[in-house]
Order: structure tokens, then C-alpha cells, then sequence
């Protein structure tokens, strides 16, 4: 049977169905955490805007407090910052970074008072006007979640974290009812690896979370539109034109935006006091903003149906575009609790309210979809998310296209313009750099028999410790360490000082100079490689048992030496991807023809 035979597309991981099983279960808490968070965000917003105890899903923007707004919010930020210094630091900022740290830098091990304290300080803010989104705070707890439970069985890093991406996927998929979204933010943002062992228990886990949303929320898209004829748009020159400048203009919003974020929270770094006290000043702002503008408060899912359906007037909507960003940056500069998506998804849609009446190609109820999910994917960097994520809110399958064309655009400007996403510069303020691109390493891509050295030097078995010694290990010595072998059947390696600790009596063995190679490695299990494993594993191995050279068997159970892989033997392959992201070359010459006859010259 050919070696070939023995090689897979994917690892497999027969741990793959626990770990599922579990991403099932956190799809199911974290549907329940979600509609928990939601409910205290009404809960909140009922006690602060109108002093009743209800669960009634009420805009703050209907309040008759007058004046007294500017307050409610700084109220809200006093509070999250007391729970932020005596609780935990942990539950600052939008969530998403948060996550993605406990990832890459905590062995995704996340405490018990996130899981409790994100939520419940998320309500406060949102509740007491923070125009903020849900997602977010419910992003991290869910992952909270899946990292408790992960914690309370024997897993490895690897499948915690996987858990982790499973709980916070499954808590967005709950807020907005997109499970496809969901996965894709997590395979753009969280997993950082793209594997069946990490991808199938998250991608469970929202299916199971879209399932079970039906029972808290309902069924159907959160802003349904049917824009097929308003949105359809014809492809064409002037189509295609107008993405681009509406992908230009959201990539250019997006970055202004985290520009602007960045610099307001250095802002806030300078001030003289703690920052405990710093949620109650951008509270205060929030609550100026609202007072001018009521519609920019809170969450604004209701806002963002309206300007998705044409429902609000330009010059409203400029001024709802434009609080809105100074309140949302100011407040989450000050570092109070709260997310992004919900803010993005309005300030997307305000632009294309706002531009799209001058955009030709297509109807102007087209233009706030589009830029909106263009911002989203240029501010987060995940360009994929937000065009399905902006489909699953809406069902629009007719904007499909100019979606495509327009969040690319944005995306494509916002990386050649900014050095990072939002959601990767608050990390890199903390001393950690996170490169985003990720490619299969040329290591997995290869295996050990298409680098491996098949003419190999080995030590009979027969030999004696004092004879190998002296032939091997002398001054003609031309290896470290060589394989003992026994008709050709690997009986285990030895260098120098394996021999050495034999020769002095460390095994209590008696002639130890005398006796064979072969008998004093019976009791020992040899390290050794397969000619099907994949570069990357033998190279992992070698660093974990500090080993320079392995001896590759044909198969486990005969032993068969067939060859050897050193550490300069892995360096192949990526000398080959260094030629292939380097090396330029050409292998057809155009000729263009001009038309012109060329006649031999006349002798």
C-alpha cells in the first residue's frame, strides 16, 4: 500500500464530539445569557428614563426629563466605574478585545465575575442612555461562559479556547439571530486558525443558538427589508462606480472613527484623576449629546429600522450621525462597558442616508445597507462578517452584490490606511501584537517523506556500548546522535552521552562496556517519525523531547527504518514558500503585433 494512502486533508481529533457536545450545551447558556442581558437593558432603561420597574422594550429617546438627561448617564458610567475598581478591570472597554486577549495571551482562561459583572454593567450603561451595543458585552460573556465550563473538565488550551469562541459566537448569533455571521466573526476575529477541531463545536454552537433564539426572541431578520425593487441594483459602470465611493467614504468613516477613538481615550489618560471617574465624564457627555439629539441614546435598534428603511429625513440623519459619533467615541474612550456593532451598524446607515441621493446606479434605500455593513467590516477588519452578517439582518439578497463590492473597498482603504482594527490597537496598548494574516504553514503543507534523508548512518545492534564508542564517537565523529538498528528494525538512537552514562554505571548495568547496543535499548520506547506526519509535528516533537534528528519507520508496529529528518531538513520547506513569495519569474514573452510587414532586405 503507497505511503500516500495514509494522508489526510484535516487532522483528525477523536475529541472532536466531546468537545462539540460541550459547544452545544454553551450554545444553549449563552442564548439564555443573551436574553438576560437584554432584559436588564430594558430593565435599566425603564428605572432610569422613565422610574418604572419594567421589562418593556422602550427607546430612551421617548423621555420627558428635559434637562435632567444630561445626568441619567453619568449616573450609569459613576456606577460601572465603582464595579469596574472594585469588581473587576476586566469589564471595561467593548468586549471583543478583551476576548481575543484571554485568547492569545490567557490560555483562554476567563474568571466567574466577568461572566456576571459584564452583563449586569452593560445593562447599567446601555439602560442609563450609553449608545452602546448589546453584542459586545454579550460576546465576552458568553465567552466567559464557555471558558468556566471549559475550566471545570480536562481539556488542553487549544479546545478552551475553542470553547471560549463558542460561547461568545453563540451570544451574538442570540442578539441579532445571525449564526452564518457569527461563525465568520469568529474565524475572522477569535480562532485565529481555520481546523474542523475549533471550527465545527463554534459553528454547532450558533446553530444551536439560532434554534434556541426562536424560543426568547422570535423568528426572522432583526431589519427586514424588501428592497427588490428599491434595492436591486443593475450591474453596470455607474453601479460599480458608486460602491466605490461608498465603500471609500465608510473606509474613510471607519478609520476616522478608531482615529478618533484612540485619541480620545489618550485624552482621558491624562487626566488628574483615577479612572474610576472616568465613565461619569463621558457619561456626562452622553447625556449633552442626548439631550440635543434623543435618538442617538441607547442601543438605537429601533433608529438604525428606521434609517434602513428611508424612514428619517437627511438632515435628521446627518444630526443623528454626527452625536452619535462624538458621544460613542467620547464614552468609550472613558473606558465604560459597552459595544461596537449596534454604533457602527447606525453610523453606517446615517452615511448612506446621507450620501445616498447623490450616488447614481442604484435606488437611495440601497445606500444605507451597503455603507453600513462597509463601515462595520473596515472598522473590524472582517470584511466576510459584515456582508453576511449585514444579509442575516436583513434578508436582502438582492444588495448582495453591491455589499460585496463596497465592504472591500472600505476594508481595502482601511488597511492600507490604519496600522490596526479597532480591536486589535487596544491590545498593542498593552504591549501585545497580534498579526492578523494567516496562511497553512509551509510545515503542515509538507510531510516527512518529501523531506526526509533516506540513505542513513546507523549503529548495528549487536555492537557493544565500548565498540560504538570508540567507531561513532571518536574523533571522526559525523553525527550527534545515530539510529541503533537490528535487521533493519529501530531499536532507539544514541549519542555521546547516552553511551557515556551507560559506560559509568548510571544503569547499574554490569560490563556495561560489553554489552550490546541492542539490550540495553529493549526497555527503552524510541522517539521516531512516520513518512505520512507533517513536517510541523515532527518539528514539534523535536523541540519537545530537545532532539536534532529523528529516525522515520515505516509504520509503528514493524519499526522498519526507512530513513531520518533533521532540523535542517524542516528549514525545506520554507525555502520553497520564501520562493514562492519572492522569487520572480516569467516564463512567455508577449509579442505584439503592430500590423506592420517586415520584408527581408533586398540584396
Amino acid at each position: 500500500m503507497s505511503l500516500d494512502t495514509h494522508k489526510r486533508d484535516f487532522s483528525i481529533n477523536a475529541r472532536l464530539p466531546g468537545i462539540s457536545a460541550l459547544a452545544a450545551g454553551i450554545g444553549v447558556l449563552s442564548t439564555l445569557a443573551a436574553f438576560v442581558l437584554l432584559s436588564l437593558i430594558h430593565l435599566f432603561t425603564n428605572l432610569f428614563f422613565f422610574q418604572q420597574f419594567s421589562f418593556a422594550d422602550r427607546s430612551p429617546a421617548l423621555n420627558t426629563l428635559g434637562i435632567w438627561v444630561v445626568v441619567i448617564p453619568a449616573i450609569g458610567g459613576l456606577i460601572v466605574g465603582f464595579m469596574a475598581r472594585y469588581g473587576s478591570e476586566k469589564i471595561r472597554g467593548h468586549g471583543i478585545p478583551e476576548a481575543i486577549e484571554a485568547i492569545l495571551f490567557g490560555k483562554s482562561r476567563m474568571s466567574p465575575k466577568v461572566a456576571i459583572l459584564k452583563p449586569l454593567s452593560s445593562g447599567i450603561v446601555i439602560g442609563s442612555g450609553g449608545p452602546f451595543g448589546a453584542e459586545g458585552p454579550i460576546i465576552m460573556t458568553g465567552g466567559a461562559l464557555g471558558s468556566l465550563i471549559a475550566q471545570c473538565v480536562k481539556v488542553t488550551s487549544a479546545e478552551r479556547k475553542t470553547l471560549l469562541v463558542a460561547g461568545a459566537a453563540a451570544g451574538m448569533t442570540a442578539v441579532f439571530g445571525t449564526p452564518v455571521a457569527a461563525v465568520l466573526l469568529a474565524v475572522e476575529l477569535l480562532l485565529f486558525e481555520w481546523r474542523p477541531r475549533s471550527f465545527l463545536p463554534v459553528a454547532l454552537a450558533c446553530a444551536v443558538a439560532g434554534f434556541a433564539r426562536a424560543a426568547f426572541f422570535g423568528t426572522g431578520p432583526l431589519f427586514p427589508l424588501e428592497t427588490a425593487p428599491p434595492g436591486a441594483m443593475s450591474p453596470g459602470a455607474m453601479s460599480l462606480l458608486s460602491c466605490v465611493i461608498a465603500g471609500l467614504m465608510s473606509g474613510a468613516l471607519a478609520s476616522g472613527l478608531s482615529a478618533a477613538l484612540y485619541k480620545t481615550e489618550d485624552l482621558f489618560g491624562k487626566l488628574p484623576i483615577h479612572w474610576m471617574w472616568w465613565p461619569a465624564l463621558g457619561g456626562l457627555v452622553v447625556g449633552i449629546g442626548g439631550f440635543f439629539e434623543p435618538r442617538a441614546l441607547g442601543v438605537g435598534y429601533d433608529v438604525i429600522g428606521d434609517l434602513l428603511h428611508q424612514h428619517i429625513a437627511i438632515q435628521i440623519a446627518l444630526s443623528i450621525l454626527v452625536v452619535k459619533a462624538i458621544i460613542w467615541v467620547v464614552a468609550l474612550g472613558s473606558g465604560t462597558s459597552g459595544g461596537v456593532l449596534a454604533p457602527l451598524l447606525m453610523l453606517g446607515a446615517g452615511l448612506g442616508v446621507v450620501f445616498g441621493h447623490v450616488l447614481p446606479g442604484g435606488e437611495p434605500a440601497l445606500w444605507p445597507l451597503v455603507c453600513m455593513a462597509a463601515t462595520l467590516g473596515a472598522t473590524l477588519g472582517a470584511p466576510l462578517t459584515a456582508i453576511v452578517f449585514a444579509f442575516g439582518l436583513t434578508h436582502d439578497s438582492n444588495a448582495l452584490l453591491p455589499l460585496l463590492a463596497a465592504t472591500l473597498v472600505a476594508h481595502g482603504f482601511a488597511t492600507v490606511v490604519m496600522k490596526r482594527s479597532i480591536m486589535t490597537e487596544k491590545i498593542a496598548r498593552r504591549g501585545y501584537h497580534i498579526y492578523r494574516e494567516y496562511g497553512v504553514d509551509p510545515l503542515e503543507r509538507h510531510h516527512v517523506d518529501e523531506v526526509m534523508s533516506r540513505t542513513v548512518e546507523t549503529i548495528d545492534g549487536d555492537m557493544s556500548v565500548g565498540e560504538a564508542l570508540a567507531t561513532y564517537f571518536g574523533t571522526t565523529q559525523t553525527h550527534r546522535a545515530y539510529p541503533v538498528v537490528r535487521e533493519g528494525v529501530l531499536m532507539g538512537v544514541v549519542d555521546r552521552a547516552v553511551l557515556e552514562k551507560i559506560r559509568d554505571g548510571e544503569d547499574k548495568a554490569e560490563d556495561a562496556l560489553d554489552s550490546r547496543l541492542a539490550d540495553v535499548l529493549r526497555h527503552r520506547s524510541p522517539t521516531f517519525a512516520l513518512p505520512s506526519e507533517t513536517c510541523r509535528l515532527v518539528a514539534t516533537r523535536l523541540a519537545v523531547h530537545g532532539l536534532e534528528r529523528l529516525p522515520v519507520v515505516a509504520d509503528a508496529e514493524t519499526l522498519q527504518l526507512v530513513g531520518i529528518v533533521s532540523r535542517s531538513d524542516l528549514v525545506k520547506p520554507s525555502l520553497a514558500h520564501f520562493d514562492e513569495e519572492h522569487k520572480k519569474e516569467r516564463f512567455r514573452r508577449l509579442r505584439v503585433h503592430t500590423g506592420k510587414r517586415h520584408f527581408p532586405p533586398v540584396p
